[in-house]
């Protein structure tokens, strides 16, 4: 049963259950025990399961070690400590291992001194191991095993199968999984979940499950996550301590200028940098996000270049080398360095020391990753998380004054665990099979207690040991071979050969292998530099983006080579940092449009009793609403100006629950638009853009190209769209089941290819590495190409084909969701409205100038953005 507990126990009661020299060093370190360790210390001494959401700088790693510490110098004290491992810590990070491992070193040093005073008392011991780990200190530790061992979901996937190190695994009690949020969304936290039940089975008993997290929800769901299911499929029992809110939140959007945007934009900046400068001034310690690589390095070398800055600020992102970012984590730990730059890569649990002030630039588009960046800030217990976000748009504007004032309300974005993943059981089975023979019954019922698995059909179990027994003999012409034997008539498996824990050894994983893409002219003759796969993935046939300041489209791809033609009387449709931005999560969305529901409706209200004008003043009661988010002055006035021009302009501002479809041109590039104003966030609309362009093109016989960004799409063709054109399109697509439809497209695009490979490498059907030789990518590429065909010929259900499906309608687009909305605007419960407009309304000017420039240069997307509004503030003051 999983429940929750709301009063924690008395620090003297909590204390009780410590070992004598535990409590005591405790008592002399800390003045009192945080929340989280209020209810953590005595029910971990109990061996329950529990799982702790609380924010950075509660004590939460303490909270969740102390009471194993305790139990430790308890069995030192005993005799009864032997060299085999007690606790595994497993964290998404090798730089969080390692600060664990020096968090917790001095603490075991501190309290072993105090033990063992006039006694032979045995050392509770501590070590990491991870992929970074040197051989002779695995060595060592093989003959040495810690009782608590520091690793990573991939280096346990290997310790469990490892042969010798496996048996001095037979005694963990405990799992510690710190940052579970960072794991429970993806598939390194599939990984994980499949081998600590692997684990369990293995030493023949359950152990003490321990997850740490700051920002995530449901809880419910990471707890089913964390503790996974009985024989009867219910969760385990789990006790959930939500502290999240511990901390308090000081926070506010920014706008730094009255008018964004007819003041120049050297005024923008040297306002921007002038309040980041202030920031910096007035703290001892500054942390500032920016949402793209390039971005973190422009912050830097302006902050450096405008106020002379020099050692004190450093950027932090994950292009700069290893020794470099350790290098800035341990100037920030010192004090040393007055502020940090980073794109993402601090806004994990890396002790990086007492930040006084989190500075966001742009929208960081969820409420969760928002309380957890600021939450970054305030390290100590007790003390006030202090961030700002700054924006530059008035898009953003809006956004991020809802998600702060989302956050100050306690409502984060949900999370979701990926399910069924098939790629990741084709490796645990290789796994299993190495230790032992396995009844295929007994495996299935292993494999159901990962709650990623709780669900697994006994099919697609079942067709995933017949790819790996390497049925499918016609995969063998494509040296595809079978990892495994399977005998039918046993209804048994195991290993097939000696290569193959070797193969298990070297190829095991979730995070693919990518490297930069070559771009060459159509004609492969000259190369013209390189783009991110990632980015490439986002591309289809006839996109247009830029690379070097010049426009290019996309035509093709073979391998790790890209080829490009000329494009230069047209606008990029994929702006250079799309791929590097995380899109709005959908929870955010819904408030963004509750919000705009709200706003549009007391304007409109309001306009009854009186004239609605550009320049009448705002209302009380509306300006009330938008003083009630955390905003600055500036940003009073531009969002009810935004609101007010959209009303005057277009009579209608679109929301969740009335979407607005915009049929219009780009006055710039004269192309004919519809813009589909569906604020649902980037992956919904990916997914309903692509079923309305496949269906536009099909029944009118024209090409269509696709630019998506989180508030909503728009489609460009040939000639000019009806509104009987866009009617038909939306009757047809909500009468169906858009997923065939869906399939047949993605089929052919680059989004298929490398994620197809992606999976095949997962499922060992491309090995990385085999005799020590590693494949390059452009080969692994190469052969996916091939392999798809060839299992499409077998069985269009193939297991890697199916999860390579899977991953894309629910990991990177969201069908689900689409198909819950195509359902909604069938019902009637969410509307549509058509209007022809000669320029494009306010509120499509952002996705219009989206492809334009890059967000933290802005100037020729301001310049475009001035244009676009002087024609609408002209046609409103016309229809007067």
């Amino acid at each position: 049963m999983i429940e929750y507990m709301d009063k924690g126990f008395s620090d003297k009661e909590s204390l009780s259950v410590l070992n004598k020299d535990v409590s005591e060093w405790f008592t002399k370190n800390f003045k009192e025990l945080t929340i989280p360790q209020r209810f953590t210390f005595k029910l971990v001494s109990e061996h329950r399961n529990i799982l702790v959401a609380a924010p950075t700088g509660s004590g939460k790693t303490m909270s969740g070690f102390i009471s194993i510490l305790s139990d430790l110098f308890n069995k030192a004290a005993a005799g009864s400590l032997s060299e085999e491992v007690y606790c595994i810590y497993v964290s998404p990070l090798r730089a969080l291992n390692n600060d664990i491992y020096k968090n917790l070193s001095k603490p075991l040093e501190e309290i072993y001194a105090m033990a063992s005073k006039g006694s032979k008392q045995s050392q509770v011991t501590i070590a990491v191991r991870t992929g970074d780990t040197p051989q002779k200190e695995r060595a060592r530790m093989l003959r040495h095993p810690p009782n608590i061992l520091v690793t990573t979901p991939e280096s346990l996937a290997i310790l469990i199968t490892s042969e010798k190190f496996s048996e001095k695994l037979k005694k963990v009690e405990y799992v510690v999984i710190d940052e579970i949020h960072e794991l429970a969304n993806n598939k390194r936290g599939v990984h994980l979940s499949l081998s600590l039940e692997r684990l369990a089975s293995m030493i023949g008993h359950d152990f003490t499950r321990v997850g740490l997290g700051a920002t995530l929800y449901p809880l419910d769901e990471a707890a089913r996550y964390l503790v996974g299911c009985k024989a009867n499929g219910e969760p385990r029992d789990c006790i959930i301590v939500d502290a999240s809110w511990s901390k308090k939140l000081e926070v506010k959007a920014i706008s730094p200028v009255k008018d964004m945007i007819y003041t120049p934009d050297e005024k923008i900046e040297q306002q921007t940098y002038g309040i980041i400068n202030d920031i910096i001034k007035k703290s001892k310690s500054t942390l500032i996000f920016t949402n793209t690589r390039s971005g973190t390095e422009r912050v830097v070398f302006n902050l450096k270049k405008k106020f002379g800055y020099n050692e004190e600020i450093a950027a932090h992102h994950g292009s700069l080398s290893r020794e470099s970012r350790l290098e800035v984590e341990e100037l920030l730990k010192s004090g040393s360095l007055k502020c940090a730059v980073s794109s993402t890569s601090l806004e994990l649990g890396i002790d990086v020391g007492s930040i006084d002030n989190v500075v966001q630039l742009g929208s960081p588009k969820s409420v969760t990753r928002a309380v957890q960046r600021i939450g970054r800030a305030g390290h100590k217990y007790k003390s006030v998380a202090k961030g700002e976000i700054i924006v530059l748009n008035r898009d953003d504007l809006v956004e991020c004054s809802v998600m702060l004032d989302a956050a100050l309300k306690r409502h984060l974005d949900s999370f979701r665990v990926p399910m069924n993943a098939l790629d990741i059981l084709s490796q645990h089975i290789v796994g299993m099979s190495i230790t032992k023979k396995w009844d295929v019954k007994e495996a299935y019922s292993v494999i159901r207690g990962s709650y990623p698995y709780s669900k697994l059909s006994f099919e697609d179990f079942m067709a995933t040991i017949r790819y790996l027994s390497g049925e499918y003999v016609g995969l063998e012409s494509r040296r595809v071979y079978g990892k495994i034997w399977y005998d039918e008539k046993e209804n048994a498996f195991g290993k097939r050969g000696k290569m193959i824990r070797p193969i298990y050894m070297l190829n095991l994983g979730a995070i693919p292998d990518e490297v930069s893409v070559n771009v060459f002219d159509s004609k492969g003759k000259k190369w013209i530099g390189n783009i991110e796969e990632e980015f490439l993935t986002r591309l289809k046939q006839g996109d247009i983006f830029t690379l070097g300041g010049r426009l290019y489209r996309f035509e093709y791809s073979k391998g790790m080579r890209c080829y490009v033609s000329a494009a230069n009387s047209s606008t990029p449709t994929i702006p250079p940092w799309f791929s590097e931005q995380l899109p709005l999560s959908y929870e955010l969305a819904m408030e963004i449009g509750k919000f705009r529901a709200e706003i549009s409706e007391a304007i409109i209200k309001q306009s009854k009793r009186g004239k609605l004008g550009l320049k009448t003043k705002i209302p009380k009661n509306i300006k009330a609403m938008i003083e009630s988010l955390p905003v600055d002055s500036n940003a009073v006035d531009a969002i009810y100006g935004y609101f007010v021009e959209q009303l005057l302009f277009a009579k209608v501002v679109p929301t969740n629950k009335s979407m607005l479809i915009e049929i219009t041109k780009d006055p710039k590039s004269g192309q004919n638009l519809v813009i589909f104003h569906s604020l649902y966030g980037r992956r919904i609309n990916d997914t309903l853009s692509r079923v309305i362009a496949i269906h536009i093109g099909r029944r009118l016989g024209m090409d269509v190209g696709i630019m998506i960004n989180d508030n909503g799409f728009l489609i460009n063709t040939e000639s000019q769209l009806k509104q009987s054109d866009i009617e038909e399109a939306m009757a047809a697509i909500t009468s169906r089941d858009p997923e065939p439809l869906l399939r047949s497209n993605i089929r052919k695009t680059e989004i298929m290819k490398r994620r197809f490979r992606h999976v095949a490498s997962r499922s060992f059907m491309i090995l990385r590495n085999y005799k020590g030789y590693k494949l390059p990518v452009g080969k692994q590429q190469i052969n996916a190409t091939l392999l798809i065909k060839a299992v499409e010929s077998i069985d269009k259900d193939f297991p890697v084909l199916k999860e390579t499906y899977r991953e894309i309608f629910e990991e990177v687009m969201d069908l689900p969701r689409t198909k819950a909305l195509l359902n909604s605007i069938k019902s009637g419960e969410t509307s549509y409205k058509v209007i022809k407009t000669q320029i494009p309304s306010p509120f499509a000017h952002s996705m219009i100038t989206f492809g334009h420039a890059d967000v933290v240069l802005m100037k020729e997307r301001h310049e475009y953005l001035k244009y676009l509004h002087k024609m609408v503030i002209k046609k409103i003051n016309a229809s007067k």
